[in-house]
């Protein structure tokens, strides 16, 4: 079943960059997709499309029967419900603990806090941060930072995951243990991994 598909579609910049010249795209449920290229290759214009923070010039996309590129303003968080996103620089609320940065993404959406509480102690057991709950974003490492980005990104239970350079940031070690993570979501979710290398 196909879960995004764009068509046709084209970005240029005001400076006169052209990002992306007619992109054509169709990805369906449980695939799990590299996009590669180097810095300047169209890569995070392109995500940025996919959970609406950019539009394009020409062209449509369509994630789960949602017409992104024609999505009023008012109605984007109708498609971020459907979304998980991990930033590659993480986008952590320094004053929140571990565990209030990953229940927001919940708490916005108005759950109950049983329910909240059960699904953020499951998502950060997967992740390996159970142990961290109380702590800030500034007391962890890199790599658990970027666990809690994962965590909070699939804690809405998403039908699809976009993974920004995830360890683009990262040693080789935490590198290898976040992808592993990511695999891991992969058996569940349509996932889309952007880097510049394999």
């Amino acid at each position: 079943m196909e879960l995004i598909r764009v068509a046709d579609v084209q970005k240029k910049y005001k400076t006169g960059t052209v990002a992306l010249y007619d992109v054509d795209l169709s990805i369906a449920k449980g695939e799990f997709v590299f996009l590669i290229g180097p810095s300047g290759s169209g890569k995070s214009t392109l995500i940025k499309m996919l959970y609406r923070e950019e539009k394009p010039d020409k062209g449509s996309i369509i994630i789960g029967g949602i017409n992104v590129s024609k999505l009023k303003d008012r109605k984007v968080y109708l498609l971020r419900r459907k979304l998980g996103v991990v930033f590659q620089d993480f986008k952590l609320l320094p004053k929140l603990t571990v565990y209030e940065n990953v229940a927001f993404a919940m708490e916005v959406l108005a759950y109950d806090k049983n329910t909240v509480h059960k699904r953020v102690m499951e998502v950060l057991e997967l992740v390996g941060l159970k142990n961290k709950v109380r702590q800030y974003p500034d007391q962890l490492s890199g790599g658990e930072q970027q666990r809690v980005v994962i965590a909070r990104a699939i804690v809405k239970n998403p039908n699809i995951v976009i993974a920004d350079e995830p360890t683009g940031n990262l040693d080789s070690k935490n590198s290898l243990e976040i992808m592993n993570i990511i695999k891991a979501i992969s058996k569940e979710k349509l996932v889309i991994l952007v880097t510049h290398e394999v």
